[in-house]
């Protein structure tokens, strides 16, 4: 196992694929550490307020399987220097914010700066899953996951605690049939990357069937003892579906982290 400290360095405000793509490569070089800026750090560099406080870009980023930890990186922070007593031996970067500055930091502090250019970013990778635990019941949740916020990872993470998660994605075509045009924002295989970047997630997938039940064959292969929605979930003949297949169903109710704002992928997404 690679030991060597891994820093990256920013606001992560509105986490999207391509945050979560450079947090994988850089993870690849050591153990990952992610210094974020506060609030009010992230306001005076961007010249606006951040469209998501600090105490949910932490819970979103503590969340990423790839990341091992996450600070605030207090008041002080200068943006391209790491802080006093930092056992960084890796600051990674990312080209549209690298600068000179970073760079001599870097040499003179006797860190290895690296530069993540755009082209080994690209694509997104089909997350490998994760090992079962043993004895563990297998739980299914399905949905578009198309503006992927800290409500979803809330979802997840509670029904985690159920046993092993599997998360099926609805494909392109199914969410255009089932939403109408201008959905999904984001193709299939982003969403289920973004799925399968959080830790609460064994395995994440695509469905390949068709209806509320598009992830019929996905299930039928799987063999969950457990099938998960949220209340706006709770339609389209998924009950009376997990009945006659001998599949306990549970219903959760809409609920944020403890502490933090509600977040609708309708409100962001604008539609």
């Amino acid at each position: 196992m690679n030991s060597k400290l891994v820093v990256v360095m920013g606001g992560f405000d509105d986490i999207l694929s391509r945050d979560l793509r450079f947090l994988e490569e850089a993870a690849k070089l050591g153990r990952l550490t992610v210094l974020l800026w506060p609030d009010e750090v992230l306001a005076k560099l961007t010249g606006k307020p951040p469209k998501f406080p600090l105490a949910e870009r932490l819970y979103f980023l503590k969340a990423v399987r790839c990341v091992s930890d996450v600070v605030s990186a207090g008041s002080s922070i200068h943006p391209d220097e790491l802080p006093a007593g930092s056992h960084a031996r890796i600051w990674a970067d990312v080209e549209t914010s690298a600068n000179a500055d970073r760079e001599n930091f870097c040499r003179e502090n006797h860190v290895t700066y690296r530069i993540f250019k755009a082209d080994e970013l690209k694509g997104f990778p089909e997350p490998p899953p994760q090992p079962p635990v043993s004895g563990a019941k297998k739980v299914v949740v399905t949905g578009s996951f198309d503006w992927f916020h800290s409500g979803h990872v809330r979802f997840l993470e509670e029904v985690s605690r159920n046993g092993d998660l599997y998360v099926i994605v609805g494909h392109d075509a199914n969410i255009r049939l089932l939403k109408g045009g201008g959905h999904p924002l984001l193709p299939q295989e982003e969403r289920r990357y973004v799925v399968g970047s959080i830790k609460f997630v064994k395995q994440a997938l695509i469905s390949s069937g068709r209806g509320w039940m598009d992830a019929d064959p996905e299930i039928r292969r799987l063999k969950p003892d457990l099938y998960v929605v949220n209340e706006d979930g709770d339609k389209g003949g998924k009950r009376e579906y997990c009945r006659d297949l001998g599949i306990e169903y549970l219903v959760l109710k809409r609920a944020p982290a403890p502490g933090l704002p509600e977040r609708s992928s309708t409100v962001l997404r604008g539609f």
